[in-house]
């Protein structure tokens, strides 16, 4: 609201999920019970603290109600352009992706009683929808406990034998908050501000920049923005930080969150970046993961947000180790990830991923039944640690896959090195801005690197010729631009065969280019 200041806000899970409890508990004292209302059109889940309202058969969230306000989604929208979930997928070979927000043809109710509701919302799969309908049996789950001021939701995708190959770019669930009631928003601690109002994204209040998500406020309606620029990837976030995200009223006082409850569903690991929170106001959660392969006896299923309990979880533990420059000695090292993969070919997923302990040991909790691979990486050290047996987890045991020794490969020794190996370009030279493309939010700020247009910086640095680097002379953290851009070129001069290689293939840095490390 105008002239209303919001405090920086600290983003705390569990003191988020404190306060709804004790909220919830102090309004009804005891809580209500969890109640449904199935209607023609629409069903309802109520706690007595909270009303969530679904399209039925659709399972579309048409309506938040809470704390005095009747719906906190934006009501200027149609019903199915407020809380949803979709995907973007394509048939192999042919142009052009397909947004399809799932509306699904059937509903059921999964569990009811006074203190759970779980209701689940379908769409069914045939041959007649090839290349129209994405090959997929689709399963939307809706989940309100009693005393609790959130809801959860998660999904299963069934790809059975035989059906069509296809591509999935992305999975994601959306929500779409009122403009006029959500304008502060939280990624981090240190990431958070008041936003541009979608408005000012459009012309004359707003000039569209080098790619439509990116806009340069010309004259937005708080005039303390003026040509600042928006930009939804500067909010983007890396796997490992992206735990809650969201939004905040002034009037009244309350937020809207995103949490997530576990990483099992995410692709990429921990420094793989993606999309959050930004103008709308907007609130994503979104999964990558690639071609989907049809073969005998396989059955591709994806859980996203899930909540859940269930009896088959245990332990793996171990401790990786360094192989050193002499043979058949070791040193503790210390992994940034090790990794659990469930995956099946082309539709990997992280199962459960974790920062092991300072001397390199590590204990991975709350693992499903199945077959497992074990990866590992260590920064400093180019490639990936794979454990050499499958994990098979089975109901009630315990693993302990003992001292794992890592060999980073190498032909022979190191004779130069441009940067760190660890996955990010946070160690090179990052550019001032152009004082005409400023986020306020990033000046002087760790992720600087977010600022639009730092790309194009090079040329003006550069402008005869691309930069020079001088091993032995030149410091790479302010002789190596942070970014590939086009008119870089790398070379050796050698007298005989020569390449360059890059360490890792997996991740990239906040505009898409990989990290330039060598």
């Amino acid at each position: 609201m105008p002239g209303t200041k919001v405090n920086k806000a600290t983003i705390d899970v569990e003191a988020i999920h404190e306060k709804d409890l004790i909220r919830g508990v102090a309004a009804t004292n005891p809580p209500t019970a969890v109640r449904l209302d199935i209607q023609d059109q629409h069903v309802v889940m109520d706690n007595g603290i909270l009303q969530v309202t679904l399209s039925k058969p659709d399972g579309i969230i048409t309506g938040v109600r809470y704390n005095g306000i009747d719906n906190l989604m934006e009501i200027i929208n149609k019903e199915d352009n407020r809380g949803y979930w979709d995907v973007v997928w394509a048939e192999p070979g042919r142009k052009g992706n397909i947004f399809d927000t799932l509306k699904a043809t059937g509903f059921k109710v999964i569990l009811q009683n006074e203190n759970q509701v779980e209701l689940s919302f379908t769409r069914t799969w045939n041959v007649s929808q090839k290349g129209t309908v994405i090959p997929l049996n689709i399963d939307k789950r809706f989940i309100m406990l009693r005393g609790n001021s959130g809801f959860y939701t998660y999904a299963i995708y069934e790809h059975l034998r035989g059906w069509p190959d296809f591509d999935l770019e992305e999975t994601r669930v959306a929500f779409k908050l009122r403009k006029d009631k959500f304008q502060y928003m939280a990624i981090a601690d240190n990431r958070q501000r008041k936003m541009p109002m979608p408005d000012d994204r459009m012309a004359p209040r707003g000039q569209e920049l080098a790619y439509p998500e990116a806009f340069r406020l010309i004259n937005p309606i708080d005039p303390n923005m003026k040509g600042e620029v928006d930009d939804k990837y500067q909010y983007s976030c890396n796997n490992e930080d992206n735990k809650v995200h969201g939004w905040i009223c002034t009037n009244p006082l309350i937020g809207f969150w995103q949490i997530t409850p576990s990483d099992e569903f995410r692709t990429g690991g921990p420094v793989k970046q993606d999309l959050t929170s930004h103008v709308g106001p907007t609130m994503l959660a979104k999964l990558e993961v690639g071609r989907i392969i049809s073969r005998p006896q396989m059955i591709f299923q994806r859980r996203i947000n899930e909540v859940r309990l269930v009896a088959d979880y245990l332990f793996v533990t171990g401790t990786l180790m360094e192989q050193t420059s002499q043979p058949n000695q070791h040193t503790s090292a210390l992994p940034y990830q090790v990794t659990l993969d469930h995956g099946k070919e082309n539709a990997r997923a992280t199962n459960s991923g974790l920062k092991p302990n300072a001397d390199g040991s590590f204990s991975i909790a709350n693992i499903h039944t199945g077959n497992y691979n074990l990866y590992a990486w260590v920064p400093g050290f180019i490639g990936d640690y794979k454990y050499n047996t499958i994990i098979t987890i089975n109901p009630g045991s315990a693993i302990n896959v003992g001292n794992l020794v890592y060999e980073p490969p190498r032909d022979g020794p190191t004779l130069w090195e441009i940067g760190i190996p660890d996955r990010s370009a946070a160690e090179f030279f990052v550019p001032d801005p152009n004082p005409m493309y400023i986020n306020k939010l990033y000046i002087n700020h760790p992720d600087r690197f977010r600022q639009y247009g730092l790309w194009e910086r090079y040329a003006e640095l550069y402008p005869n010729g691309d930069l020079v680097y001088t091993v032995g002379k030149s410091d790479f953290r302010k002789d190596w631009f942070f970014a590939h851009v086009t008119r870089l070129r790398l070379a050796l001069a050698s007298a005989t065969l020569s390449e360059l290689q890059k360490p890792f293939d997996q991740t990239q840095d906040s505009f898409g280019f990989p990290p330039v490390d060598l």
